[in-house]
C-alpha cells in the first residue's frame, strides 16, 4: 500500500522501533502541515492509507471527496471529531481507531502543576540571563512559588487521567475535590475523594483547577468566564485536555482580570499557534506545545497499534474499524 504519515513535526516516527512494521509498504512521512484543503488534497491524493497523529489535521467532507485513492485512515489514539465520518462512509473510506493510555498526559499535567506552582520557568529563564534567585512575576506577592502540600486540587473529570491525577495529589498531601457528571462524582466519593457541593464552590475553593474531559457537543465551551472569575487571585488553572472546553477567549480575559492568577496550558484551538497568541509571553502562564502524549513510550504504543491496523487491513482482515 502507499501510505502517508501526517504531521510528524519532530521527524521522530521513522526512528521508532515500530516503524519497521511498514517495511513492505511505500511510506511517506510528512513533517510539515499543508495549509488549506487544496494543498492537502494535492499532497494526499496518491495515497491508499493515511496515519493521523491525533487531531493535527482535520478531514472535512470537502477534503475526503478529493482523495480518490484513499481506502483507510488509521488513527493514533481515538477519533475526536476531526474526521467527517458520514463523508468517509459515503466514500467507503474505512476508519481504524488506535489505543489510548493515560500515563503520559497525566504525568505531563503533574509536571505543569509542579513547575507553575514553584514558578520554575520564570526562575530558570532569568538565571539563563545571569540573574540569581529572581522572579519577575507580577504582582510581587505572587513571585514566590509555593508547595502543593495541604492545598486543594480541583479535578473536573474523573476518568482514567483524572483518577491518576487524584492519586498523585494524594501522594503529595493535597486535598482533592472532584467535579463532573453525577456518576463521576459518585465514583470519586466511593474512592474516598470529596465531590464539590456545587460548580461554583468547585472553582471558588480550589487552589488549582485541572480539566480532564473529552471534547464533544456537551462539553464544548463548558468552562465559562464566570467560572474562572470565581477562582482565587493566586489560583492556577491547568488545561491539558482540549482548548475548546473553554468559551472563546475566556481564559485570556480571566487572566487579564487577575482571576485566576496563573495558568498552565498544553492545548490550543489552532495548532501550531502563532507567535502573537495572547497566552504567549506572559510571566504568569506556562505554555507547552501539546505534548501530553508526545513521549517515546506513548509513540511506540500508539503507532504500533495504528500500523498493525494498516497491516491487517492490507491482509484483508481489518481490525478496530469504526462502525455505523
Amino acid at each position: 500500500m502507499k501510505i502517508a504519515i501526517l504531521d510528524d513535526y519532530q521527524d521522530v516516527v521513522r526512528h521508532c522501533q515500530c516503524f519497521a512494521m511498514l517495511k513492505d509498504h511505500d511510506v511517506k512521512v510528512f513533517n510539515s502541515s499543508a495549509v488549506g484543503i487544496g494543498q492537502l488534497a494535492i499532497r494526499l491524493a496518491p495515497f491508499d492509507a493515511l496515519v493521523l497523529i491525533r487531531e493535527r489535521t482535520r478531514f472535512p467532507r470537502a477534503l475526503l471527496q478529493r482523495l480518490p485513492n484513499l481506502k483507510l485512515i488509521s488513527q493514533t489514539g481515538k477519533v475526536a471529531g476531526h474526521i467527517d465520518l458520514a463523508a468517509a462512509r459515503e466514500k467507503n473510506i474505512a476508519i481504524a481507531e488506535g489505543v489510548g493510555d493515560a500515563t503520559a498526559p497525566a504525568e505531563l499535567t503533574w509536571a505543569l502543576i509542579m513547575a507553575a506552582s514553584r514558578r520554575l520557568t520564570n526562575y530558570a529563564s532569568l538565571l539563563q540571563q545571569g540573574t540569581w534567585q529572581a522572579s519577575s512575576v507580577q504582582p510581587a506577592q505572587n513571585r514566590l512559588g509555593r508547595v502543593l502540600h495541604q492545598r486543594r486540587l480541583g479535578i473536573w473529570g474523573y476518568g482514567k487521567i483524572g483518577k491518576r491525577i487524584a492519586s498523585y495529589a494524594t501522594a503529595f498531601g493535597m486535598h482533592v475535590t472532584i467535579w463532573g457528571s453525577e456518576s463521576s462524582r459518585a465514583q470519586a466519593m466511593q474512592d474516598g475523594y470529596r465531590a464539590a457541593a456545587s460548580r461554583e464552590a468547585f472553582f471558588a475553593e480550589s487552589d488549582i483547577v485541572t480539566l480532564h474531559l473529552r471534547l464533544n457537543d456537551a462539553t464544548r465551551g463548558i468552562v465559562q468566564a464566570d467560572d474562572l472569575a470565581r477562582m482565587k487571585p493566586d489560583a492556577l488553572f491547568v488545561n491539558t485536555s482540549r482548548a475548546e472546553l473553554l468559551a472563546p477567549d475566556a481564559l485570556v480575559h480571566a487572566l487579564d482580570a487577575g482571576r485566576p492568577g496563573f495558568a498552565a496550558i498544553d492545548v490550543f484551538e489552532t495548532e501550531p499557534i502563532p507567535q502573537n497568541h495572547p497566552l504567549l509571553h506572559r510571566e504568569n502562564v506556562l505554555v507547552t506545545p501539546h505534548i501530553g502524549y508526545v513521549e517515546q513510550d506513548s509513540y511506540e504504543l500508539y503507532f504500533a497499534a495504528a500500523f498493525q491496523n494498516i497491516l491487517n487491513f492490507a491482509a484483508g482482515t481489518p481490525t478496530n474499524l469504526l462502525q455505523g
